[in-house]
């Protein structure tokens, strides 16, 4: 045992109360010391003047052999204290302290033998190896006089009941027990209770972090720097790792094994945000054209060309930073290194400066390995007899001259290049040629609702621009074409599967707009029942309410994964309909996925030089049909102490994925 484990307990070659090492009664006299001389025959103690006799003894151990056990309760004795001549074998360092006296009853129960801190049958221990307790202060003319019972004792020390009457003074500074009889703390201060008003307020925090990084500019050049809040209006300068606009993490310095990770109970995880919205003052992503070549990958790991790959052999190869793989650099692709053997062109390639930015992808990444058509959108408009009286159908069709000035354009494009076609339903589907070579619009119904088809391909998905007076025809004509229409009954089913065919006869996909009002309850394909059974509320059986009617509609949005085709459904209901079915197609094609989180888990151990890489590669079509590889790269430190771990660790992301977690389990 070293010595500053005996500076960190209480020493026990010090004379304490209720240990015996001064006389009892209060009054003047001579107490006896502790330690005999050096050499000597041990002390015998003088026994306590009144009370039954309260036997001592020393047992002296090796200093390597020593045990700390738990040192004897004060309540298990009298102390009696008063002021004797200073020990001849102690310095004065080691004198004992003085402290307040206290009166209390004798007890004939035994005491525990305090150990001495000492080597065995040798003198009292060194100076310095302890630190003494306050002892008891020094009496006044003629000795202290305890209290009486009922009299208030010594200044500054609260009273407290004794085990058996009178009072007794509450623990005294540095003296371990906080009440009569209790253990003494033998390891340090005793652990404070988790006071509410240090908890950290969630405003303040949000307020603190504006004020000191609102807005500034936060570049992202050095590895696993913790963001701003999501709260925060800061700029983001990206210098080698993607904004956290798109990517955030859980922790940025990552445990370096899997034990560590799990001893530490963070999540190790990321949420992705690939397609956030930019401010204005940041620059967009940039894109990279490779040609027909494509993208430069890693041969063995497929990971794409970024900063983290390091250039060798004057350029003519690359090592993969996630998995060292050494590769050929292509003809094409060479550049010389400088003299801190990076490439020349190293600030006129994004994909090697930039930590986010954009491929444009070859052949090989498109279905059939032919370029992709532009999307297409649908508007599929239900004109049974409940919404032409309602009025809704005329309000649909003056909300979509507005809405298809504002189709989705690429950026710098004067008009989008998505096209657009209109179809009206009840029991039958009508589809409608728009072609800009017409003055009106022309109608072509379609009755048999069990085989659905296409009755045209050229006219219904026009260009907006072009047909623009044909289309606003049409949408100022439905109300009045349908003003007289007596059919309540509607059809559901056969809409979607009308706008898939029509995806697939146009070699495109895209995403239909279904206004719909009540429940589909033709005789036709989806054709579903009143299920708004009121004697099931509040039973087992209550769930099937609420359980989607399997079958055609699982199928259909099986139909329209495959296609690519979306659908988003408006409903506009005056009674009960069967959501829970009807929006089965909708949850599956059309819902907006803002971010995904990714849960990382170790397969080797990290090295904390070289820290971690995370690449996030997202393929996609762009409006004006292109398909493009959109890529985001981030750094992570790692490291093999939990200090770091958590000081790394990013709240608004550990809150996102633990109300995730919570919410996977129900869904």
């Amino acid at each position: 045992m070293s010595q500053q484990g005996y500076v960190a307990t209480p020493p026990y070659s010090q004379a304490q109360p209720g240990m015996g090492g001064y006389q009892g009664g209060f009054g003047t006299g001579p107490a006896q010391p502790l330690y005999g001389h050096y050499g000597g025959p041990p002390q015998a103690f003088n026994a306590p003047p009144t009370g039954k006799l309260v036997s001592l003894s020393i047992s002296r151990f090796s200093v390597a052999q020593q045990h700390f056990q738990t040192p004897p309760p004060p309540a298990m004795g009298q102390p009696q204290m008063l002021q004797g001549p200073q020990s001849p074998l102690m310095s004065p360092q080691m004198s004992p302290p003085q402290s307040p006296q206290a009166s209390m009853s004798v007890t004939n129960q035994p005491m525990a033998s305090p150990q001495m801190a000492g080597p065995p049958m040798a003198g009292p221990p060194m100076a310095g190896m302890g630190r003494p307790f306050p002892g008891a202060p020094p009496p006044g003319p003629g000795g202290f006089q305890p209290p009486g019972p009922g009299a208030a004792g010594p200044q500054g020390y609260p009273q407290q009941p004794g085990q058996f009457g009178g009072h007794m003074m509450g623990p005294q500074p540095g003296m371990p027990g906080a009440f009569p009889g209790a253990p003494a703390a033998m390891s340090g201060p005793p652990q404070k209770k988790l006071d509410p008003d240090s908890i950290p307020s969630t405003t303040q925090v949000i307020e603190d972090d504006q004020v000191k990084k609102g807005g500034q500019v936060f570049s992202t050049n050095i590895r696993g720097q913790v963001p701003p809040l999501v709260t925060t209006d800061f700029t983001v300068q990206d210098q080698g790792n993607a904004s956290p606009r798109f990517v955030r993490c859980t922790t940025y310095s990552l445990p370096c094994t899997a034990d560590l990770a799990k001893q530490c109970q963070v999540p190790l995880a990321s949420i992705i945000k690939p397609f956030a919205s930019l401010p204005k003052n940041e620059t967009p992503l940039y894109v990279v054209n490779h040609g027909e070549t494509g993208p430069i990958r890693c041969n063995r790991c497929k990971a794409y060309m970024c900063p983290y790959m390091q250039f060798i052999d004057g350029g003519r190869r690359y090592q993969c930073g996630f998995c060292n793989c050494v590769n050929e650099v292509p003809v094409f692709y060479f550049q010389h290194l400088d003299h801190m053997g990076r490439r020349v062109d190293f600030y006129e390639r994004p994909e090697l400066s930039l930590g986010s930015y954009e491929f444009v992808a070859t052949l090989d990444y498109c279905k059939n390995n032919k370029p992709p058509n532009p999307p297409a959108y649908i508007f599929m408009i239900d004109v049974s007899y409940n919404n032409i009286k309602s009025g809704l159908v005329k309000l649909i069709c003056d909300e979509l001259k507005t809405l298809l000035e504002k189709l989705p354009r690429e950026e710098g494009a004067e008009s989008s290049a998505i096209k657009v076609g209109f179809v009206t339903y009840n029991k039958v589907l009508h589809f409608y040629n728009v072609k800009s070579a017409l003055a009106q619009p022309q109608m072509m119904v379609v009755s048999d609702t069990a085989e659905m088809f296409v009755p045209l391909l050229d006219g219904f998905l026009v260009n907006y621009q072009d047909s623009r007076a044909v289309i606003y025809n049409l949408l100022d004509q439905i109300p009045d074409m349908f003003a007289d229409t007596n059919e309540s009954e509607t059809v559901f089913a056969p809409v979607i599967q009308a706008g898939v065919e029509a995806f697939k006869a146009a070699e495109c996909s895209g995403k239909l707009f279904i206004f719909h009002s009540s429940m589909p309850t033709a005789e036709a394909p989806g054709k579903l029942k009143n299920r708004d059974d009121k004697k099931l509320v509040n039973t087992e059986k209550e769930k099937t309410l609420f359980q989607p009617q399997k079958g055609v509609y699982e199928q259909l949005s099986k139909d329209c994964v495959a296609q690519g085709c979306c659908v988003d459904l408006f409903l506009f209901p005056s009674q009960y309909v069967d959501l829970a079915t009807m929006a089965d197609v909708p949850s599956h094609t059309g819902v907006l996925v803002m971010a995904v989180t990714v849960e990382y888990k170790h397969d080797d151990t990290l090295n904390e030089e070289t820290g971690a890489f995370i690449q996030c590669a997202l393929l996609y079509t762009t409006v004006n049909g292109q398909r493009r590889l959109r890529i985001h790269n981030l750094s992570l430190n790692c490291s093999s102490q939990l200090l770091e771990l958590y000081k790394s660790c990013e709240t608004d992301s550990l809150i996102n994925f633990f109300a995730k977690s919570g919410e996977h389990p129900r869904i």
